[in-house]
């Protein structure tokens, strides 16, 4: 892996910016969780071979990832929004409050921001970019960083709460977890509305 792999921090770098960060986010979806940011400036003198976007490596592999990542990055920032704060502000617009506390909390000052997707003013010069955890290297160490994070802690969960498989579908809406709401009910990890709609779906499609 060479730093041409990676066009947006290749042209970045050529364009004398130094400190390049990467936004992604995790749990957009899930009926229970948090939604996880990751701001990483990572440094492009010591590539972490293998970084792509989170969802394209096994479970095993972004593991063995993780703390090489973290020990060859300048600086990462995690900011969390729980299911309370998404009920009440919804996803997207908590997913944007915890990328730009995620910027503003780094310890290093970033010169460019590359986000996954979403357009934001951070008041510093910044591109969105489509698939971008797959085609930035920033995006996609700081998507590994995420993924890793939010899953370990839906993992702790599947210990108090074993019925809802967290584990396993780390809080996304499987046939077995919208069973064990409709049968147990929610946990305070659930996100109401998005359990509404799920529980919805699933009685139109089975025809109860």
């Amino acid at each position: 892996m060479i730093l041409s792999d990676f066009q947006f921090e290749c042209e970045l770098v050529k364009k004398g910016y130094k400190y390049i960060c990467g936004i992604d986010e995790v749990g957009r979806g899930p009926l229970a969780g948090p939604v996880t940011v990751c701001a990483a400036i990572m440094d492009l003198e010591r590539l972490v071979e293998g970084v792509t976007d989170s969802k394209k490596l096994s479970e095993k592999k972004r593991e063995k990832l993780f703390p090489e990542i973290l020990e060859k990055c300048i600086a990462y920032r995690i900011e969390e929004a729980d299911n309370i704060k998404i009920d009440k502000i919804n996803i997207l617009n908590a997913t944007k409050e915890c990328m730009i506390k995620a910027v503003e909390n780094l310890s290093v000052k970033p010169d460019f921001i590359l986000v996954d997707a979403v357009k934001l003013d951070f008041g510093i010069p910044s591109q969105a970019i489509i698939h971008g955890d797959a085609l930035s290297y920033n995006i996609g160490a700081a998507s590994i960083i995420a993924k890793v994070t939010r899953d370990r802690f839906m993992t702790e969960q599947d210990l108090i709460y074993p019925e809802y498989g967290f584990k396993k579908n780390k809080g996304y809406g499987t046939k077995q977890h919208i069973e064990a709401i409709i049968n147990c009910g929610v946990t305070p990890l659930h996100r109401s509305l998005y359990v509404k709609s799920a529980i919805s779906s699933y009685e139109q499609k089975n025809n109860r």
